[in-house]
């Protein structure tokens, strides 16, 4: 399980993550509250749109979007990891 990034000053560099290959990206889970949604099902929402948007501009939405489990105390929760290349503004 990764570890939040401790560097950066801002509140998405603060959570971003690194993977076992060097990439960075973010838990959806984590960004959530830093953008407002306070319901799972609506960012879930927004998510969804984001990845229709990716593929409509001719990108592969798996290569930005990664389903993942969130483990939870008695189970998981859905999460989606975000790549870099897909935060706006982030490249």
């Amino acid at each position: 399980m990764n570890k939040p990034s401790t560097t950066g000053a801002n509140g998405f560099e603060d959570l971003k993550q690194v993977n076992e290959h060097g990439a960075e990206y973010w838990s959806a889970r984590d960004l959530q509250p830093l953008l407002g949604y306070d319901q799972w099902r609506r960012f879930a929402q927004a998510i969804t749109r984001a990845q229709e948007a990716c593929k409509e501009s001719g990108n592969e939405p798996l290569n930005h979007f990664a389903g993942a489990g969130k483990p939870i105390t008695g189970g998981k929760v859905q999460n989606v990891h975000i790549a870099r290349r897909t935060m706006p503004g982030k490249r």
